[in-house]
């Protein structure tokens, strides 16, 4: 199992980024994939994260209203539409997978994490 994270750069507040978690080596869907972040002295926190069997969804209070996630199972990718960010976005960015359906934002519970790709937000 393999998790890869791209879409992440330098971008201005009020911004938008596009991240991209491709996966493989899964043999079924029973699984949660997960956004997280974490930003320099602080503890990693959840974004987002997706059922992919159900659809169901979750996102932090931080993210409602500006970050929506959405999978292409044909694909094998999950997928982190940011809008209107702000600098304390700033941060790398994981995706993390969990085989269970549970949209569940604690990072603990989330078995295989991709290397992290980095968003830093100007003001």
């Amino acid at each position: 199992v393999q998790l890869v994270e791209s879409g992440g750069g330098l971008v201005q507040a009020g911004g938008s980024l596009r991240l991209t978690c491709t996966t493989s080596g899964f043999t079924n869907d029973n699984q949660t994939i997960g956004w997280f972040r974490q930003a320099p002295g602080k503890e990693r926190e959840g974004v987002s994260c997706i059922d992919i069997s159900y659809k169901s969804t979750e996102y932090a209070v931080s993210a409602k209203g500006r970050f929506t996630i959405s999978d292409d199972s044909a694909k094998n990718t999950v997928y982190l539409q940011m809008n209107n960010l702000e600098p304390d976005d700033t941060a790398m960015y994981y995706c993390a997978v969990k085989l269970l359906h549970d949209v569940s934002l604690n990072f603990k519970e989330y078995d295989v994490w991709g290397q992290g790709t980095q968003v830093t937000v100007s003001s």
